[in-house]
């Protein structure tokens, strides 16, 4: 065996120094205090990830918690709106500070940042993925419980969120259709490969409750979540229905006045979870 001149690059040698699993996590904020991470994910786009994100900390925060969102959806960012944030966020020497809602949840999202909130983000994959990354390790975060909101699939962002921050595990959001077998299975390897525990699966849209009777009405078919988690042994944490009035807070930036108990039971695993 040649002397070894530290650069792996140059050599063919297997030794356990180039073997051995490379732990990319990067420490958080010097002067922040964060307590367990959960990220919210999905192997696809637009099945409200956002939302139950958004009603995770809101339950976290009713229970007296210290919650923050950290936003990592990073083009498609829409918390800061749910949340009826506008203003900036600002900084010291220190690092960034989250900007707090209403009840005191503290947010980090690129919106907090651009001129103007509107203005999209015209960015490649590295960038994208280092302004998540950011997020962690330039905010001052003194928080119980951070949620993180994370990118749809399984591209470079959520590979770099995933290697960046000590998540202490993920909750995978699904809808009721025939293509969520898939979806749960893409988010499912995922997080198995990156050695990250999966607290379970929530499935959103599952059915519309009628004002009149209050019978439940899948408006997409009888959902097939269940049959989805049971297939990698993971619990169906909750589902969630298609509620206007929901939508209406959302889009009115009072998601914080939300009423509902389909997260509840969750909230409180959350608590427990160990990984």
């Amino acid at each position: 065996m040649a002397e070894c001149t530290h650069d792996c690059s140059t050599c063919g040698e297997a030794c356990a120094e180039r073997t051995a699993p490379q732990d990319l996590r990067q420490p958080h904020n010097p002067n922040a205090r964060v307590g367990k991470v959960f990220g919210v994910v999905s192997g696809k786009g637009g099945v409200g990830k956002s939302m139950v994100t958004s009603q995770l900390a809101v339950l976290s925060r009713r229970k007296g918690h210290k919650t923050g969102i950290l936003d990592a959806d990073i083009t498609g960012p829409s918390i800061p709106k749910a949340f009826g944030v506008h203003e900036r966020a600002m900084g010291d020497e220190r690092g960034m500070l989250p900007v707090e809602t209403r009840t005191g949840i503290q947010l980090m999202s690129v919106n907090l940042l651009l001129d103007d909130e509107t203005d999209p983000v015209l960015w490649r994959g590295p960038i994208i993925g280092g302004v998540a990354t950011q997020f962690w390790t330039d905010v001052i975060w003194d928080v119980d419980y951070l949620f993180v909101d994370m990118p749809p699939g399984t591209g470079d962002v959520a590979l770099t969120v995933f290697q960046s921050l000590p998540l202490d595990g993920i909750i995978v959001v699904a809808s009721p259709q025939e293509l969520v077998s898939m979806v749960v299975e893409k988010a499912v390897k995922m997080a198995e490969r990156m050695d990250i525990p999966i607290v379970g699966v929530v499935e959103n849209m599952s059915y519309l409750l009628c004002p009149d009777c209050g019978k439940e009405i899948p408006l997409f078919g009888v959902g097939k979540t269940q049959a989805a988690a049971d297939a990698h042994g993971l619990k169906l944490l909750g589902r969630m229905p298609l509620a206007p009035q929901l939508a209406a807070l959302t889009d009115e930036g009072r998601i914080e006045d939300f009423q509902g108990d389909w997260l509840v039971s969750l909230s409180d695993i959350l608590e427990k979870f160990e990984g």
